[in-house]
């Protein structure tokens, strides 16, 4: 194992939102409605710098906006495995890790009207794993929960 693999790091991250698992996904799956939640608290997504091809090859890319300063901060995916409304996964392209990020998403009917949504990444940097990043992470899930709750 080379020293670059072994400071990569892994991160679950479980929220339960109050909404159906079917617009769970497609909220997560859709650019009109991502541009309203993605990234964290302080930055935006335009819906035009989204890209959702959801097909196994096919492309997810953002570029959220600081809207501060307006730094882009690009993401470029592709799509691995789309199992819909239970599960997604994409590995980060255009990353010079020789392991790109990989990011699983697990969608579970709760049964009563609510989704049980499990985020877990692998291959993630040392700086992915700060206090900081983190903490913006999870404003983008309360982003989200204020979203879906809302529609």
């Amino acid at each position: 194992m080379s020293d670059t693999t072994q400071s990569l790091g892994e991160a679950t991250h479980t929220r339960t939102y109050d909404a159906p698992r079917e617009l769970v996904f497609t909220c997560m799956t859709t650019p009109e409605h991502l541009t309203h939640f993605w990234g964290p608290v302080g930055v935006s997504t335009p819906v035009e710098n989204i890209t959702v091809d959801l097909r196994p090859g096919g492309a997810f890319t953002t570029d959220m906006v600081n809207d501060a300063t307006g730094e882009v901060y690009p993401t470029r995916g592709v799509y691995v495995e789309i199992v819909p409304p239970e599960r997604l996964v994409w590995r980060e392209a255009g990353s010079d890790l020789a392991h790109p990020i990989t990011t699983s998403v697990t969608f579970t009917d709760l049964g009563d009207g609510r989704t049980e949504v499990v985020s877990h990444q692998t291959n993630l940097p040392p700086h992915y794993l700060s206090e900081e990043a983190q903490t913006g992470l999870l404003s983008s899930f309360d982003k989200f929960a204020a979203y879906v709750e809302a529609l």
